[in-house]
């Protein structure tokens, strides 16, 4: 019996726990040396468990996979980081999905997205970090058409980006994840990225958001309380404390604010996209914010009054938004649609929870079956197009 028995479940949120190499291994030798080596220390794990990983070559010992293997349908409640079955190779990773019994799942690096996503790095690095990437998550997920692989490309340039775009969407890979923040010195919605969404709406391949996509640790300053500092609730692939969390969304707020706005969506009808691991508690309120900013603005922006969808449509047929397993998505559905929200298992982060199935649930047992196979089945086949 697999964890989804024999449910239909597509998973929205997956990942891979980098070894150190993981970009550099991928990127071509004149930048090679200039990428940075992928680094744990800000999580919990340790560089003890990297080392032994590093010295046995890149792999976990046999004995180690034969003891994963043995977990069966609990493999999700023990097999977590970097020791997880398929952190780091895609042939296991193939073995973990039999295991779980999810038809698809979405494949995001943790950490190797700093190279790719960094403002300080040289132009050519950093676009070569992210051409990096792409080969790295298209080899990790290999042959096996339910790993859907996420490129991760930088707008900072808008040139760039569709050059590596191409590259992402011949290379096979399912949807791109991109940095949440300002673009350069432009916003999301100006002019120059029309080329960049409209071919993503036009190959059908979604575009993301992330944890990890912006800058998710607020001032320190903010911390100085007179108590000590406090630990991280999950202890997982990012370092999160409460007062981060609380704010989390704000970033993902006003990159998606932007593109409404400035008409993304309008304009490019068949544009997909979600945002993920970031949370779902503030949606309904953020339609509803959305919606009222067109209307009281419309009078002073013309552009807003002649849009033929609220915000909140066009949020609702176009993206999609992940729970973490601690959020009633239940009463977030209640308070806004069926069509926002995706089931994401977050493997093999801890911070996806040793039960992400029970969770949700027990959120949703008093919706209708409809509902349900929305949020495990439905609105991630719209947003990724399957």
């Amino acid at each position: 019996m697999t964890y989804a028995g024999d449910r239909v479940i597509y998973d929205a949120d997956g990942h891979i726990m980098e070894l150190p190499t993981h970009l550099r291994d991928f990127a071509d030798p004149e930048i090679r040396d200039e990428i940075p080596l992928t680094n744990y220390s800000a999580s919990s794990v340790t560089d003890e468990e990297v080392a032994v990983l590093v010295d046995q070559g890149g792999k976990h010992s046999e004995a180690h996979i034969n003891r994963l293997l043995s977990l069966g349908d609990g493999l999700i409640a023990e097999s977590k980081e970097i020791q997880a079955l398929g952190a780091f190779d895609g042939q296991h990773r193939s073995q973990a999905l039999d295991m779980l019994g999810f038809k698809k799942q979405i494949i995001f690096s943790t950490l190797s997205a700093k190279a790719p996503f960094s403002t300080k790095l040289d132009t050519l690095v950093k676009y070569g970090a992210v051409r990096a990437h792409t080969r790295a998550m298209t080899a990790f997920c290999g042959d096996d058409d339910r790993l859907m692989g996420m490129a991760c490309i930088s707008l900072d340039d808008p040139t760039l980006a569709v050059k590596e775009l191409e590259f992402a969407l011949n290379s096979g890979l399912e949807g791109i994840w991109v940095p949440h923040r300002i673009c350069g010195d432009k916003s999301p919605g100006h002019p120059d990225f029309d080329p960049f969404w409209a071919r993503l709406a036009e190959s059908g391949t979604p575009f993301l958001i992330h944890i990890g996509g912006s800058d998710y640790h607020i001032d320190p300053a903010w911390f100085n309380n007179g108590s000590p500092l406090p630990k991280d609730a999950f202890d997982g692939g990012e370092n999160v404390r409460a007062l981060d969390y609380s704010v989390l969304h704000h970033a993902a707020e006003r990159f998606i604010s932007a593109m409404v706005l400035s008409g993304v969506f309008e304009r490019h009808r068949k544009l997909r996209g979600a945002a993920v691991e970031l949370g779902a508690t503030w949606v309904p309120s953020f339609l509803k914010i959305l919606d009222n900013t067109v209307h009281a603005f419309s009078r002073v922006q013309p552009e807003l009054s002649g849009m033929s969808r609220k915000p909140s449509e066009q949020l609702t047929e176009q993206m999609g938004f992940t729970a973490f397993p601690f959020e009633d998505v239940g009463t977030l559905i209640a308070h806004s649609n069926a069509d926002l929200y995706m089931f994401a298992s977050d493997y093999p982060h801890i911070e996806g929870g040793r039960d992400p199935l029970g969770s949700f649930d027990g959120y949703l047992a008093a919706h209708t079956q409809t509902t349900k196979d929305k949020f495990f089945e439905e609105n991630f086949k719209r947003v990724f197009s399957v």
